[in-house]
């Protein structure tokens, strides 16, 4: 049975069910082999003062959903109508790649997998507001 390896750096912290916790002053390597256990790396959580993009915004309530603060069937809905808004947009290959993965993964209820996919739009989503402000 596969599960997700998390490396921790030196003082890093990680959610877990709920749980924060931080690493010690090595390095580490963590195995989690629960299925279905909402974990989220701190460092990349997105703060409630950063969410202000379409893209940040779906992020975010999976974010919710991975930190124990909100409930997977009721984001469910919501997170889905996001990603259709989303691929209103996003209409490259490589987007509607990650926009199918996020989509895929939802439904599956693997709600870390549909935030790694949707992050993967943060960059693209960056570089087309910077160009339509120029």
């Amino acid at each position: 049975m596969s599960g997700l390896v998390l490396k921790l750096g030196p003082k890093e912290r990680v959610l877990v069910n709920g749980a924060v916790i931080e690493n010690g002053d090595r390095r580490t390597r963590l195995s989690i082999v629960t299925p279905g256990a909402n974990i989220l790396r701190l460092r990349d959580a997105i703060h409630p003062e950063e969410v202000n993009t379409p893209v940040r915004r779906v992020c975010y309530v999976a974010q919710l959903v991975l930190s124990g603060d909100a409930d997977f069937d009721d984001a469910k809905a919501q997170l889905l109508r996001g990603v259709e808004q989303l691929s209103q947009v996003f209409t490259d290959p490589d987007s509607r790649a990650l926009l199918a993965r996020a989509t895929e993964t939802l439904v599956d209820g693997q709600v870390y997998q549909t935030l790694k996919a949707l992050r993967g739009l943060l960059p693209r989503e960056e570089r087309l507001l910077a160009a339509s402000q120029a």
